[in-house]
Formats: structure tokens, sequence, C-alpha cells
């Protein structure tokens, strides 16, 4: 069963793309009998059938749509506007539960005795601020002097030593 989220997208997917012009299928039958279809017109094949598609039919959205698509459209922008860059002396790490490595990040956060918002990338809200600080890895350290993806001693200890300047 597909979530409401899913549903969402799939809907912004299949709305916003338009008719990018016409294009052509070639259902093409070689000759063992092996039936293909392509976009590029067949060589050395029989082609038993050709499909046009060129501006199909389509429908205005309703009103009703119109302004889901909007309240959807003001719920993404105002998620987007809380996520946000660090200020000086603003650390935040994203981390997941699992991840073993995670808890050496927060271990030694805890032993220099900083202060972070930590984001659990396996909650909605922690994933979406994940995506919007361009995350493909956890621990992820953010702070306003750069970021850190992983962890290492070294790499904690150089920029929370920047970020204390």
């Amino acid at each position: 069963m597909l979530s409401m989220a899913q549903v969402t997208v799939l809907f912004f997917a299949f709305t916003s793309t338009g008719a990018l012009g016409a294009d052509t299928v070639y259902k093409v039958v070689d000759d063992d009998g092996t039936v293909r279809y392509t976009d590029t017109p067949p060589t050395g094949s029989r082609v038993t059938d050709t499909l046009e598609f060129r501006h199909l039919p389509s429908s205005p959205l309703s009103e009703s749509t119109l302004r889901f698509r909007a309240d959807i459209e003001k719920r993404i922008s105002a998620r987007a506007a809380q996520y946000r860059e660090p200020q000086q002396g603003e650390v935040r790490l994203f981390s997941a539960e699992w991840c073993p490595h995670c808890k050496r990040a927060k271990a030694a956060l805890a032993k220099q005795r900083i202060s972070y918002i930590e984001y659990n990338i396996d909650t909605p809200d922690g994933m979406a601020a994940f995506i919007r600080a361009s995350g493909r890895s956890v621990p992820l350290l953010v702070t306003s002097r750069g970021r850190v993806a992983g962890y290492s001693d070294a790499s904690y200890d150089r920029i929370l030593a920047a970020e204390k300047k």
C-alpha cells in the first residue's frame, strides 16, 4: 500500500511532465521470431506495428486538485525553511540507530561536551532534513565551518576546534 507521501510524489511526477514532442515506438519481429520494441527504426528486421505518440489529450487540473497542490507546495516550502545552515557554534548530527559509527560520533561529542541537534534519519522529518543537507552517509556532522561525512577522531577534533574559534 502506498503512503500519502508516495502518492503525492507520484501525482506530481505524472502531472508535471509535459509532452516533449512526438515519440514513435516500433514493434519488431526478428527473423528468429523474437519480438522486441524499440524507439529507433529497425535494420534487417520487419516492422509489424508502429505506434506514434504525439500531443496526447490531457485534462486541466480541477480547482480542488490545484488547491491540494498549492497546500502541498506550501507545506514543503515551510519544511524547507525549517532547515537552514547552522549558525556559529551550532552543531548538527545526522545519525541512525543502527549505525555503529553514529554511536562513536555521539560518544565523541559527549566526551567533548559539545551540544548538538540530532536528526534521526529513520524518521520522516529526520530524513527530510538529511536530504536537504545533501547527506549521502551517516554519521554526518554539519557545523557552520564545514561538514564531516563518516567518523574519525581526527576529523571531529579538527572541525570542532575550528567551530569553537
